[in-house]
This record gives C-alpha cells, sequence and structure tokens, in this order.
C-alpha cells in the first residue's frame, strides 16, 4: 500500500509539472489593441476587417490559444518588427485558422489554408515575413485572397 501511494503521489506530481505550464499560460491576462485592417486584392476589391495586434513576444506567444470564438470578420495580425523567417504553429488553438504570411510592404507571400487545432506540426512562412494575419479557417477561399494581395493598417503604416 505504501508504494501505491507514493506511485500516485509521483504520477500526480509529473501530471502537475507537464500541466501547469499549460494552465499558467492560459489564466495569464493578456491584452491585445485593435485596429481596422483592409486587405486590397490585386482586383482593387477591398475586404474590411478588425484585429487584434500581437507585437510583444508575449503577446505573439499567446496569440488566439484557447480561444473557442473569433467573429467572421475579425483576425490577429502578428508583427515580429523586421522581416525574417517565421514558423508558427497550432498548440493550444482551439480553432482551425487560415494564415497569411506578408513581407515588409504588406504584401501575402505564402498562405496556409485550414492549420489544424491543437497541431504541433510547424507551419512555415516560406522565407522572411514581417507579418502574419490569422483569420477563421475557410477565409482565404470565401475571400479569394491570393499570393500578391495586400494588407493595410495602422500597425503596417506606422512601422
Amino acid at each position: 500500500m505504501y508504494r501505491s501511494l507514493q506511485t500516485k503521489s509521483a504520477i500526480m506530481a509529473l501530471f502537475f509539472i507537464v500541466l501547469m505550464p499549460a494552465f499558467s499560460l492560459a489564466q495569464r491576462a493578456i491584452s491585445f489593441d485593435k485596429e481596422p485592417l483592409t486587405i486590397v486584392q490585386q482586383s482593387g476589391q477591398k475586404i474590411e476587417l478588425q484585429v487584434e495586434v500581437a507585437t510583444t513576444p508575449e503577446q505573439r506567444e499567446r496569440g488566439l490559444m484557447f480561444r473557442t470564438k473569433m467573429a467572421e470578420n475579425a483576425g490577429m495580425l502578428f508583427d515580429f518588427g523586421k522581416a525574417q523567417p517565421v514558423q508558427m504553429w497550432m498548440e493550444n488553438t482551439v480553432l482551425p485558422l487560415d494564415m497569411l504570411f506578408m513581407d515588409a510592404a504588406g504584401t501575402v507571400r505564402n498562405i496556409k489554408e485550414n492549420a489544424v487545432p491543437y497541431s504541433r506540426d510547424i507551419i512555415d512562412s516560406g522565407g522572411a515575413v514581417r507579418y502574419v494575419l490569422e483569420l477563421n479557417a475557410g477565409s482565404v477561399k470565401k475571400m479569394s485572397i491570393k499570393i500578391g494581395d495586400r494588407i493595410a493598417s495602422a500597425a503596417t503604416k506606422a512601422r
């Protein structure tokens, strides 16, 4: 019985060591500024969105993790401060997402559609990018977003 209790205690300790980082990340309150963002398609058509902006390392780390819904015309814009290769993943992300990878000028250089929730698979930018825009899965198809389209927002104009 003593050995059984000891084993149970060890298993519980391991459980908390493994899961506590995820719980603490989920519980930390992180706020994001919101701003309008326009996707300007090569045809000239404009798509208006309201996005949250992730500019700090803590904001970029959290992103859309743990969220269970996002408005249809919403998204999150990640600003990495300079063009660089970027790798994203979907760990702790409940929502399936489309990702747009943009260079410093805001031009879409790569697109990942229907990123799988909770996946640890690396989603690579495919080259140097400054911005990543995450949208609800299916948005790229629905809005006919293509490589070469551009984004414009206060965040992209200010930098």
